[in-house]
């Protein structure tokens, strides 16, 4: 037997490590796991060159509580280790950076972050164990087992041991302070969280299944009455572990079936199936592999995110990958696997690696040339489920200049009549009609179908394209496509009458007299009230409405963007609303308010007028909408 101390100069490091280097005391499990995996692979890595003169099988990793001893077993059989190679790996190697840690860290805190950065990771084990044992074979010939014992300090021993088959099995004696990984539940959580796709079979217990082998019987009794013997049983190990996710494999391999079927693996709460999916799959210059889908989207910024789960050949690293995926995808759902992602790392550290940032580029590029794809295969799928997905596009389409640029092939404009438009579409079906008088492109579009109807069909009696643009980014992407696009401008429908939202050359001439729009300017002053709406007189065609009440489209879009966070101007998302009231010279009902000589009946005729435009906004509601309903009667008496 060998005493001696590990290669550390620093006294009472196990405490340090314990305080300082891990953030989360669970993650201990997935280390440990992690070693055994590496260890399994590299001796079918042996047996396939030929230098390992075994037969590799189908070896497992094995996961054992003993709850009165106090115990936590996990057993490899994988390549195992000497005595000199416990020496080398546990008591030198693995503390090789320690110093450097404490030097870099010992002020950090818990969020450092940096678990195994330091080739510290079995040492995780003494975050709950109080002691810890390694006992161990070597694969190769003629070599003898080995146990090394260390209770938590820089003390260790090293003797001989009887193990006969080769591989490792770690045993930690947990400690007081960490009673719960002796308990089922909380080892199958971890185990399910950390370790649900690892590539070696996880054994955790065993279950009891229908035999395959045995067909239950039927037989009539003496009466002619049937009755079936029982199911036989058989017991089996419990693997937990899915060793061969549906990441690893090419896309060839796959069908839509075995996409969706992975998808309810991920998601066992989600019912819903996934819209489509985007699988990667990279080599040069960096290896990257996963699988993206775009679940059923809402209008609702605030959805959850946090829903792609990052992997590291295959080991659960986190779910919150921002800055490693572009932020517009982090509304979509998956995995997402690169040994080039460090296992443990700070979240800057991340968005300062310079792999981390090729491969968010490379996740922006694949997904725009996927959605490309997808529009050109079946553009009639893609219309439909559209609506479902445009708050991810229209994002990625204002926070990723290279996403906006390949966007045009595929991101949609729609109606509301139901058509679809890509940008080019839409440009060259309504250059010739709605360019006005200055040669600018005005783009008309509602953001609610019902409450801006009869300004839409205003619109669409002069042959004006209206489209449905409602989702609660649309603001800030009008202004970006504004700024980007050449010569043109959006405008809501509702934003002034339409005349004046496409200027031409054709000036209306107005039916009064400057001094009759002056007098009719003075009435409705003194009846309409000003910090409401600003009164606009406009010479229209004859059988347009009397009233239109416009909001406009600069004020009421820098408050929608405001609202929604970022852009927008200063204090404008505390504005009071602000309405003009456009009124028609050119109308009967109008003539006849400045012509009638009754105050009352002129009172009454303004009052209905501005309570149907309000109406038509959806302005008019509670005490003013009874009294305008009560009124409207009395008039029809």
């Amino acid at each position: 037997m060998t005493k001696g101390n590990i290669n550390v100069s620093v006294e009472n490091i196990f405490p340090l490590i314990k305080k300082f280097l891990y953030s989360d005391h669970e993650i201990f499990l997935r280390e440990l796991i992690s070693n055994a995996t590496d260890a399994t692979l590299k001796l079918k890595h042996l047996t396939n060159i030929g230098e390992a003169k075994v037969e590799y099988g189908n070896p497992k990793i094995e996961v054992k509580i003993d709850k009165e001893g106090k115990k936590l077993h996990i057993i490899d059989q994988g390549i195992g280790m000497t005595a000199e190679e416990v020496e080398k790996y546990i008591n030198q190697i693995a503390f090789s950076g320690a110093e450097e840690f404490l030097d870099k860290y010992k002020d950090a805190g818990k969020d450092s972050g940096i678990i195994g950065h330091f080739g510290l990771g079995f040492y995780s084990a003494f975050m709950v164990a109080e002691k810890v044992e390694i006992v161990t074979k070597s694969y190769l010939e003629d070599t003898e087992g080995a146990r090394w014992t260390c209770d938590g300090s820089p003390e260790f021993t090293l003797e001989a041991d009887a193990k006969t088959e080769r591989g490792t099995e770690i045993i930690l004696h947990i400690a007081d302070d960490s009673l719960e990984f002796l308990e089922e539940s909380k080892i199958r959580e971890l185990l399910t969280k950390y370790n649900k796709f690892m590539p070696i079979p996880i054994k955790f217990g065993t279950k009891e299944v229908n035999d395959p082998d045995h067909t239950p019987e039927t037989k009539k009794d003496k009466d002619g009455k049937e009755t079936t013997e029982p199911q036989k049983k058989i017991t089996v190990d419990n693997i937990i572990n899915n060793p061969n996710p549906a990441w690893t494999k090419l896309p060839t391999e796959l069908e839509d079936k075995d996409y969706n079927s992975f998808y309810r693996e991920l998601y066992p709460m989600q019912f819903e199936e996934p819209l489509f999916h985007i699988h990667l799959n990279v080599d040069y210059p960096f290896n990257l592999t996963g699988i993206l889908y775009f679940p059923k989207m809402t209008g609702d910024l605030n959805i959850q995110k946090d829903k792609i789960q990052l992997y590291q050949n295959q080991v659960f690293v986190t779910d919150n990958v921002e800055g490693i995926v572009p932020e517009f995808l982090t509304m979509l759902r998956g995995v997402i696997d690169s040994p080039d992602i460090p296992l443990n790392v700070s979240r800057s550290y991340l968005q300062a690696d310079g792999n981390v940032k090729k491969i968010s580029s490379y996740i922006t590029r694949k997904v725009a040339d996927k959605l490309k794809s997808l529009f050109n295969e079946n553009r009639e799928d893609f219309e439909k489920k559209w609506n479902d997905i445009k708050i991810v596009i229209e994002y990625g389409m204002l926070s990723e200049d290279k996403f906006f640029e390949k966007a045009d092939a595929f991101a949609l404009y729609p109606t509301v009549d139901g058509k679809y438009y890509t940008y080019q579409e839409l440009f060259d079906k309504i250059k010739g009609n709605q360019t006005d008088k200055d040669g600018k492109l005005v783009i008309l579009y509602a953001s609610n179908e019902d409450a801006q109807h009869s300004y839409t069909e205003a619109a669409k009696a002069k042959g004006y394209e209206v489209l449905l643009l409602d989702s609660p980014i649309i603001s800030h992407l009008m202004q970006k496509m504004e700024s980007t696009k050449e010569n043109i401008t959006f405008a809501r429908v509702d934003a002034d009458h339409i005349d004046n939202l496409i200027k031409k050359d054709d000036t209306k001439i107005s039916k009064l007299s400057e001094e009759q729009q002056t007098e009719l300017e003075t009435i409705l002053k003194e009846a309409i009230p000003s910090e409401k709406f600003m009164v606009q007189l406009e010479a229209m065609d004859s059988d347009a409405s009397p009233f239109i009440i416009t909001q406009p489209e600069f004020m009421r879009r820098m408050k929608e963007m405001q609202a929604t966070g970022g852009g927008g101007m200063f204090g404008m998302g505390n504005m009071p609303e602000m309405y003009n009231l456009v009124v028609n010279t050119n109308s009967e009902l109008v003539g006849e308010i400045l012509s009638t000589k009754t105050k009352k009946k002129q009172e009454r005729l303004i009052s209905q007028s501005l309570d149907l435009a309000r109406l038509s906004q959806g302005l008019l509601k509670g005490k003013e909408l009874s009294e305008f309903i009560k009124r409207s009667y009395e008039m029809i008496k």
